[in-house]
């Protein structure tokens, strides 16, 4: 499967998540850890092995993906501190949401079909194997080991410092 394939198919499992936690027919705090799990673990892929490997392709959405993966994070992390009888829950799922769509919507409109121009299927294919058995991993590791502690830090911050350290390194040798 392509890398931008099986990142689609994240996609639609999350969005499934979030129609399920907003139903309110079943108990929330299982379908809550399930979407808190397959975020983070598709976030480290994303941060971890798509973007370094497509940066080039188009910076300007990387760099932005990186800020949104940042505060979908936060977000994340204040729904899961959130008793779902607790009046800001609704509204706190209601803002992931939001902030998901709209990161989703700029992937597979903007950055996927740029991704898909530039990169040969034979490439894409290999990237997306590679990011299907990361992903298990990480989604075997759980979002409690995957979302840094406290609101100062956030995985994306991590991960996008280690790709502007590389980029440092590379301007400097140039």
């Amino acid at each position: 499967m392509k890398a931008t394939s099986l990142l689609e198919k994240q996609h639609r499992k999350v969005e499934s998540l979030f129609k399920q936690l907003e139903s309110g027919r079943s108990d929330p705090a299982p379908v809550l850890a399930e979407l808190a799990n397959e975020l983070a673990a598709h976030m480290a892929i994303e941060q971890e092995t798509f973007y370094p490997a497509v940066q080039q392709i188009k910076e300007d959405v990387i760099l932005e993906s990186f800020e949104e993966h940042a505060i979908a994070e936060l977000a994340l992390k204040r729904l899961l501190s959130t008793s779902p009888d607790d009046l800001s829950f609704k509204a706190r799922v209601t803002t992931l949401k939001e902030l998901i769509q709209h990161h989703v919507e700029e992937e597979e409109k903007e950055l996927f079909p740029a991704v898909e121009k530039a990169v040969d299927e034979k490439r894409l294919s290999e990237l997306g194997r590679s990011m299907k058995a990361e992903f298990e991993q990480r989604l075997a590791e759980g979002y409690e080991t995957l979302l840094p502690a406290g609101y100062k830090k956030t995985s994306a911050d991590q991960a996008s410092r280690a790709i502007h350290e590389s980029h440092a390194n590379g301007a400097a040798r140039a």
